[in-house]
């Protein structure tokens, strides 16, 4: 397969290592994190298509106008319109009950640079589609990548965001400087509950 043989020359010329829990068997929402550089998405591709793995990711609708869409849907993508964010999660859902097994890749810290806080669409996405989480990364002080532990949300978001800092808080990314810890508004702000932000690239 064209995939596995360009991931495996991938990983046999560059300087990173794939260090990796296998694929899940079963549908997941796939963190990327930290997100801080372009790279995160060449590590992305390296990654699933070295374990087998179909990946979906969200991206802004701009991103698929004229010639690029047919690459970016080759490429696992689906486009959001944010006038109507809320329908990601009924494609999602109607993708599941279809039976495809896939990570759905979401970069919770935004765009790449600092941010105080992640979005949290894919804790929201996880819950409504009862899709686990998947804790990928990237870490330079070690140059490795891959896909860490996938645990399942408890609804409890102080607790699940625990053992999502846990694991991330010796992960580096690709810019170090650019890296935002795990952590949701609602937890500073101590909301009740959460309240989910619309799915973004």
């Amino acid at each position: 397969m064209l995939r596995r043989f360009l991931s495996r020359l991938f990983w046999l010329c560059s300087r990173w290592r794939l260090r990796s829990t296998p694929a899940p068997t079963r549908p997941t929402v796939l963190i990327g994190a930290p997100h801080t550089s372009n790279w995160d998405f060449v590590f992305m591709l390296a990654i699933s298509w070295r374990l087998g793995m179909r990946i979906h990711w969200l991206g802004k609708d701009a991103l698929f106008a004229g010639w690029r869409g047919p690459l970016m849907r080759a490429l696992g993508g689906i486009p959001v319109d944010r006038t109507d964010a809320g329908r990601v999660v009924e494609e999602i859902v109607a993708r599941i009950r279809a039976g495809e097994v896939f990570g759905l890749v979401v970069t919770p810290d935004g765009t790449r640079g600092a941010n105080a806080y992640w979005k949290s669409g894919f804790y929201r996405i996880a819950r409504e589609t009862g899709m686990p989480l998947t804790l990928g990364y990237v870490d330079r002080t070690t140059m490795t990548t891959g896909l860490g532990p996938t645990v399942e949300l408890t609804g409890d978001v102080a607790s699940d965001m625990d053992r999502i800092r846990a694991f991330y808080a010796d992960k580096a990314g690709f810019r170090p400087e650019w890296r935002t810890e795990p952590r949701l508004r609602s937890e500073d702000d101590g909301a009740a509950g959460e309240r989910a932000d619309a799915p973004a690239a």
